[in-house]
């Protein structure tokens, strides 16, 4: 049974719901009809049955000076503290999805791209360059027009700047339509601060004891909570479409009992036969959340890490974790997966972090470049074509689209975007204050900007010109990076993903303080040999079967070349 929202009982009758344990009465109220006082229920639930049509607008009065939306509103009217909208969700075409070693994906922020509208308009340029899967950034609903979709207060309700409730499903059936997936990121570890009415009369959602960087810890642990969760999952892939989801930041959730079951209901809740992709991001690097019947794979900050160190030379900040032999330390994620098993961390006075992940398959690790973290969160957004030269660049990135992991690009670096990725907010008066000021301390940790002076030229997240820069402006050389990405994907589809299915590492080293050596066993027997050298200086490169991809001379600088070799 579903808890939370409101649930069609026919013939214009519908069931309205509200956990409210702090309180001892709560009252309905329906745009232009008349209130209705609802009924305690066992477990701090309130319940009204009542009429209402598609589009009915409706809240919870609590006070006479306080009312608030339903927390699992499907859609709002007026922003998060406004109505909520009754909202009928009907079942999606059929639709099976992809396998998931065939993915390939691209991440995008919807707001930037003109809304779910401007995403579908992208989809077939994205198809053509071999992009097999559409990522969103959060798009559930936050305080302001804009937003990077981190602070959302109102999860089960599309954020009314990028369009409606059908928008969206238009765009999942329009993905589907073009033969790609389409994933959603969502953020079950924290709400934003503004527009979050729970703590008014659900106190006990949140472990005001266990503190995390936005609050008491979201209480999982509880029924009515895990169950608040569970079926905002459903509900995006059953009764949207998606594809999949990625998890933001599980390790500020702090329990891998809620998020074992959280997999296990999910699978057991989709059709059978059909693709249902779960995605993690995790700092404690757990390789025992990464398995068939809970999550697919991981998002794998530790290549993203160790890359930029070789590719940019920064040690600042978390970089120091990965400055010291990082082509060993490449050749350990290569080999391994992840580089943090359960090691040291001198960025965090060695407090250790990981456990073992050799045993895993490559596809469990999610590779990327950049993404909307590493990027936004950099000071002035400024993208990885600002911070080191083309040549090395490429040759990253053909090996990320050509190693047997997951790859993920983001969005504008197929087509050389050289505007940068800020974040953005729309919070206004003291709260803009402290995002603003809170977001230059951040970089204190960062040499470029330990004076006051040079952070005060952090652009403001609330200012709408932060939000309009970070719209993807391609480069002048915008058709050779569409071709660059284009040619690699398409010897991946046709020569690695066929062999993704029981493939394995093989081994990894490094050849020079930036070069490194890789090779995997593929499902088919056949072995590939990728050399990557973003060094100055050659490295001896011995071919190990057929050519079949080199940008430079093989172990020359700047250089990535791939063999394979069969069985």
């Amino acid at each position: 049974m579903t808890l939370w929202g409101p649930a069609d009982l026919g013939d214009g009758r519908w069931r309205f719901r509200l956990w409210a344990p702090d309180r001892d009465a709560v009252t309905l109220e329906r745009d232009g009809a008349e209130t209705v006082a609802m009924t305690a229920a066992e477990d701090g639930w309130f319940v009204a049955d009542a009429d209402a049509a598609p589009g009915t607008r409706y809240r919870f009065r609590l006070d006479p000076d306080l009312a608030v939306p339903d927390p699992a509103s499907r859609a709002q009217s007026g922003g998060v503290d406004g109505w909520s909208v009754v909202t009928p969700l009907t079942p999606p075409a059929p639709w099976q999805g992809r396998p998931w070693r065939e993915t390939v994906i691209y991440e995008l922020h919807a707001g930037l791209c003109g809304g779910f509208a401007g995403v579908a308009a992208q989809l077939p340029a994205l198809k053509d360059i071999g992009v097999t899967a559409i990522e969103l950034m959060p798009v559930n609903a936050f305080s302001g027009s804009r937003n990077w979709g981190y602070d959302g207060v109102l999860p089960f309700a599309p954020a009314e700047a990028y369009g409606s409730p059908d928008d969206l499903r238009a765009l999942v059936e329009a993905a589907h339509a073009h033969g790609l997936m389409i994933f959603l990121d969502v953020v079950y570890n924290h709400f934003g601060p503004d527009g979050n009415y729970l703590g008014a009369y659900a106190s006990s959602f949140f472990h005001a004891e266990r503190q995390t960087p936005w609050g008491g810890a979201i209480a999982v642990d509880r029924p009515a909570v895990a169950a608040f969760f569970r079926e905002n999952a459903l509900m995006w892939l059953n009764d949207y479409g998606f594809d999949g989801l990625r998890f933001d930041a599980v390790h500020a959730i702090g329990d891998d009992g809620f998020l074992d079951q959280l997999a296990r209901d999910i699978r057991a809740a989709v059709a059978p036969g059909r693709h249902v992709h779960l995605m993690l991001e995790n700092e404690h690097n757990d390789a025992a959340r990464l398995s068939p019947d809970r999550y697919d794979a991981q998002w794998n900050d530790d290549f993203h890490n160790v890359l930029h160190v070789l590719l940019t030379g920064e040690t600042d900040a978390y970089y120091q974790d990965f400055a010291d032999r990082p082509a060993d330390k490449l050749a350990r994620c290569l080999g391994e997966g992840f580089i943090y098993q359960g090691d040291p961390s001198p960025h965090q006075e060695g407090k250790t972090r990981g456990s073992p992940s050799g045993h895993l398959p490559p596809t469990a690790f999610i590779a990327f470049l950049q993404n909307h973290d590493q990027t936004g969160n950099r000071a002035l957004g400024d993208r990885l074509i600002h911070l080191t030269d083309v040549d090395r660049l490429k040759a990253a990135t053909a090996l990320l689209l050509l190693l047997p992991h997951i790859p993920m690009l983001f969005m504008g670096e197929e087509v050389g975007a050289q505007s940068p990725f800020l974040f953005f907010t729309d919070f206004h008066d003291e709260l803009a204050d402290i995002v603003r000021e809170g977001r230059r301390r951040e970089f204190a940790g960062f040499s470029a900007f330990a004076s006051e002076e040079a952070r005060a030229h952090i652009p403001d997240p609330n200012a709408l010109a932060t939000f309009e820069k970070a719209r993807v402006a391609p480069g002048e050389d915008a058709v050779e990076w569409r071709h660059f990405y284009r040619s690699l994907l398409d010897l991946r589809h046709r020569h690695i993903v066929p062999g993704l299915d029981g493939s394995r590492p093989l081994g990894a080293r490094a050849l020079s303080d930036k070069a490194v050596e890789a090779r995997w066993r593929l499902g088919g027997g056949e072995t590939l040999t990728i050399l990557l050298n973003l060094g100055t200086e050659p490295v001896a490169a011995e071919e190990s079967g057929a050519p079949l991809f080199t940008i430079g001379a093989p172990g020359g600088p700047a250089s990535c070349a791939a063999w394979i070799a069969p069985a």
